[in-house]
């Protein structure tokens, strides 16, 4: 009968998980799934609290960090905005610390000067140092 409740236990703080997403209650998880496996063979109650507190923290402490490590780790192939960054843009109309446009990638895009002081003329290339927002922010390519 124990071994149900452990394995109910395991299941509830799986689908907790599922709304918290931090890995804590899936460790958790582990350690009930592994307490029902005790459970199975009739020790007493003392001992699924142990295995189960054992490789919960074995879980936490070894597992979950690994698993958090790969899970935040980001996309080797840049995208969306990251992806503009570094490329030559061509000035279209005048810009400076407050304005501008620039053509990127065949699409005009508004654009400022990284630094207040600097104004790029029509036909000049710049490089895109940021994007901010809708706004390429421009450094002398």
């Amino acid at each position: 009968m124990s071994a149900l409740l452990w394995l109910a236990a395991a299941l509830i703080l799986v689908g907790a998980e599922a709304l918290s997403g931090e890995l804590v209650l899936l460790m958790l998880a582990g350690g009930a799934l592994a307490a029902s496996g005790v459970a199975l063979f009739d020790l007493p109650l003392v001992v699924d609290g142990i295995v189960f507190a054992g490789v919960s923290v074995l879980l936490l402490g070894a597992v979950r960090p690994v698993a958090k490590r790969h899970l935040m780790r980001r996309p080797m192939l840049a995208t969306n905005a990251e992806a503009l960054q570094g490329k030559t843009a061509t000035v279209v109309a005048t810009v400076d610390g407050h304005g501008g446009q620039v053509k990127l990638d065949g699409s005009v895009w508004s654009a400022r000067a990284l630094h207040e002081s600097d104004v790029f003329e029509s036909g000049q290339d710049v490089m895109v140092m940021q994007i901010d927002g809708a706004t390429a922010v421009v450094w002398k390519g």
